[in-house]
């Protein structure tokens, strides 16, 4: 049987090493507006659109985020790396004056700088000892295309640092 520490150690070390693409969550709490970046963001469905993402039960928003019943998923790009740390770091003033945003007529808070977001329902949660996964239905939004390449704008979190994908960094299938 493998060491418990061994094996969080093993399993750090392996996801430090696989970048992912980052997103901002926000919702109306009960307190105010509340957002927190993430990294874990995954497709579930394309019919009904579905996602999902892990919540830490460290965040100070998470708990805030579990009881909105709908979400605003904004989708970052490279030039949008200030708004991620923003929301990524803890007792960040995140409403504020650094970051553009404005309130749906559903209430939501959207950052209104950010291209790609989406408007979502929860449509479930399993929890797990220090996170939750959430899956959300998407209700409306909007994707823009980035100006550029799609490789040259796009966001990701490796080693922790926050990365461009370099030109031509695949090959096509």
């Amino acid at each position: 049987m493998t060491d418990p520490h061994a094996l969080t150690q093993a399993f750090c070390e392996a996801f430090r090493c696989h970048p992912a693409g980052i997103a901002v969550i926000t919702a109306a709490g009960a307190h105010g507006p509340v957002a927190l970046t993430v990294s874990s963001l995954i497709s579930v469905s394309a019919t009904p659109p579905v996602v999902a993402f892990s919540l830490s039960a460290r965040s100070s928003s998470a708990a805030a985020l579990l009881a909105a019943d709908t979400m605003v998923v904004h989708f970052l790009r490279y030039c949008d790396q200030s708004l991620a740390q923003l929301c990524a770091t803890p007792g960040a003033q995140r409403f504020g004056d650094a970051e553009p945003w404005e309130r749906l007529p559903t209430g939501e808070p959207r950052y209104t700088r950010i291209a790609t977001w989406f408007r979502a329902r929860v449509a479930g949660t399993l929890e797990q000892e220090d996170a939750t996964l959430v899956t959300a239905r998407l209700l409306d939004g909007t994707a823009c295309p980035p100006a550029g390449t799609p490789e040259a704008e796009t966001l990701v979190y490796l080693d922790r640092r926050w990365h461009r994908l370099g030109q031509g960094a695949g090959t096509a299938a």
